[in-house]
């Protein structure tokens, strides 16, 4: 019996201790939300873009891309390294950001009163608007399925990458012309994708960037862009709101840095104004 109780006080004391060193371990590894400062003494800058041709992609013999890049050129002049993450979708970026998992945005956020309560915004970087992808007219079947107005986009199925902006917009548009617009959002393809399909036929109508879709008909010449979906915006990083001084040496830095020869050619590089 005396054998039994020792037994079993060991197994729990055992449980006890495996329990204290999971809480332990979860507590040291669970990311918090940090400032310029914290960044600083660790060394490294921790930051998340959307995969695509104006954020950052695969080029011939390296990865590039406007905000990669202007990431990159803020880092090199506050002796940072960048570990930066693609992901695709919107709603991970930013909960990875509130988590504290990721420092910075570091793509083109639409700046808009809408999210200003969850982050803060950089100064502005780009301006670009959505809109409608579609097939030039080429031949009867596309002369049928072309679209020369937003009121002719009713009873239509509109694909968007997941968590678009242009979602909020699309809503509107409904009220607009008072009829139903179908909206098919995507999370497994990014916006490049998207307007492939719409170019060989799969798909008939994606609303993405302008700068995006503006890129892709150089390799693309039988899209279509000239349906606008929204109005210019301005676009921005976006950053917790428990790191006002990272905000602020980011915003110091822009100031500076947009006004050079560098960043000149670094816009003029990806088409981005």
């Amino acid at each position: 019996m005396t054998k039994k109780w020792i037994r079993y006080l060991l197994i729990g004391l055992v449980a006890v201790v495996i329990y204290r060193v999971f809480l332990y371990e979860t507590h040291e590894v669970k990311p918090l939300p940090r400032d310029y400062a914290s960044i600083v003494e660790s060394d490294t800058l921790r930051a998340t873009t959307e995969y695509n041709s104006i954020s950052m992609m695969a080029g011939s013999d390296s990865i590039e891309g406007f905000h990669l890049e202007l990431v990159e050129a803020f880092a090199r002049e506050h002796g940072l390294q960048v570990a930066i993450t693609p992901e695709m979708s919107l709603s991970k970026r930013l909960q990875g950001l509130a988590e504290g998992r990721y420092d910075l945005i570091a793509d083109g956020i639409p700046v808009t009163a809408g999210r200003d309560d969850s982050l803060l915004f950089t100064n502005p970087i780009t301006r670009s608007s959505q809109v409608l992808v579609q097939r030039k007219p080429l031949n009867a079947e596309d002369s049928l399925k072309y679209i020369e107005s937003q009121v002719e986009l009713g009873g239509k199925t509109l694909y968007v990458v997941k968590d678009s902006p242009a979602i909020m917009r699309i809503g509107n548009m409904i009220s607009e012309i008072g009829d139903t617009i179908y909206i098919n959002e995507v999370e497994r393809y990014g916006a490049e994708q998207l307007l492939a399909m719409v170019a060989y036929g799969d798909i008939d109508y994606v609303v993405c960037d302008r700068s995006i879709a503006k890129l892709a008909t150089d390799s693309l010449p039988q899209l279509d862009l000239s349906v606008p979906i929204g109005f210019t915006q301005f676009y921005a990083w976006g950053i917790n709101k428990k790191s006002p001084i990272l905000l602020d040496s980011i915003n110091s830095w822009l100031e500076r840095y947009q006004k050079t020869k560098e960043y000149k050619t670094l816009t003029k590089k990806y088409d981005v104004n």
